[in-house]
């Protein structure tokens, strides 16, 4: 993707945001973009709103009607975790079990996710925030479209900016490709650090991928412990809790 390109997609989601949050346009950036895929957005961190709230983004995506997921979803689906997470947990949507219960990864892959981020000292009730790129389930657990990611992208940097985690933990292509504007594959995105607004960003494989292909474990084991030694930098408390890295 040239530079040229992720400047109109920033400018594209930009403008997203903006008209789902109250309809008057902000100025934004600046951004720093490179050719090819690996520069990714760079935009220091948004600034929170007066009075904005994880609340407030909860309950506005909860009476979104912004794009056609709205239609058919039985609940929006905003996300979950304490409000200063060590971790933010970036998915792709909402798939059949979350749109019944309005919780994040609450299916097979999500209990794979507990399972991965427990094995590191993270949980999603103590400093493990996890939500997805849209807020509402596509049909058959099909890929956004990209007005439907458009239509997120407002609830997410807001997310992202009242939540101020040290890291986001980007899990699967979709979320990944998204944040970081490139059309790379995660195979060739997973395991390296870059960075989102500021904040560090390791992409990994989805559960769901892990759950189809047995061979993929071993790869996302060593990007949990590279997300672990990453953490102990980071944060002694957690160092400490842990065990150090590993």
């Amino acid at each position: 993707m040239t530079a040229e390109e992720k400047q109109s997609l920033a400018a594209f989601l930009d403008l997203a945001g903006d008209y789902l949050r109250d309809g008057y346009r902000r100025d934004h950036g600046p951004y720093e973009f490179t050719d090819g895929d690996a520069g990714g957005l760079r935009e220091p961190a948004a600034p929170v709103a007066a009075g904005d709230s994880l609340e407030r983004v909860a309950a506005e995506i909860t009476a979104c009607q912004g794009c056609g997921l709205s239609q058919e979803r039985t609940n929006a689906v905003p996300g979950e975790g304490p409000e200063k997470p060590l971790v933010m947990v970036i998915g792709e949507g909402p798939g059949a079990d979350e749109d019944a219960t309005g919780r994040p990864f609450v299916g097979k892959a999500g209990q794979l996710l507990d399972r991965m981020l427990a094995s590191i000292g993270l949980f999603r009730d103590k400093n493990c925030f996890i939500a997805n790129v849209v807020k509402c389930r596509p049909p058959n657990n099909r890929d956004p479209l990209p007005d439907e990611s458009a239509a997120c992208a407002g609830f997410l940097a807001r997310q992202i900016a009242l939540l101020n985690p040290r890291v986001i933990f980007s899990i699967g292509r979709v979320p990944t490709q998204t944040l970081l504007a490139t059309s790379e594959g995660i195979g060739r995105l997973r395991g390296r650090f870059t960075e989102y607004r500021g904040i560090p960003l390791l992409p990994s494989y989805h559960p769901s991928a892990l759950l189809r292909d047995e061979s993929l474990k071993r790869p996302a084991w060593e990007d949990l412990k590279t997300l672990r030694t990453k953490l102990c930098e980071l944060d002694e408390t957690y160092a400490r809790e842990s065990g150090g890295a590993p």
